[in-house]
């Protein structure tokens, strides 16, 4: 399988990690929206949020039980946004499931 997200939690492609757990891996996105970005990664090949099953979503819990100290760690102490594009109308860039972790700073409402 050619995944990006794979190759970057295999160790073939360098990153910015800055958390890593038995079921998780994030790093700082290379193309940060705001200034504080990191993408936390199952370390199993789920496209997207359409794949998730009663087989796999134990990862998914664990990244949102990670997601707070992730956050907390990076100084996001008056607030986050979490967001996972799904599909091509999403602009998913990458077909292996991701939540955006977005901060330090007053995030606009609007979406578009």
């Amino acid at each position: 399988m050619d995944c990006l997200f794979c190759s970057i939690i295999n160790g073939d492609i360098p990153s910015s990690k800055v958390y890593e757990d038995e079921y998780c891996y994030a790093f700082k996105d290379i193309n940060p929206m705001a200034p504080v970005h990191i993408l936390v990664v199952p370390k199993v090949h789920i496209a997207s949020a359409d794949e998730i099953t009663a087989e796999n979503s134990v990862y998914i819990a664990k990244i949102f039980e990670a997601v707070p100290k992730i956050a907390a760690d990076a100084g996001l102490t008056n607030g986050y946004r979490l967001v996972s594009n799904c599909g091509p109308d999403a602009d998913q860039s990458v077909l292996h499931l991701h939540v955006h972790i977005l901060g330090g700073k007053k995030l606009s409402a609007r979406l578009d």
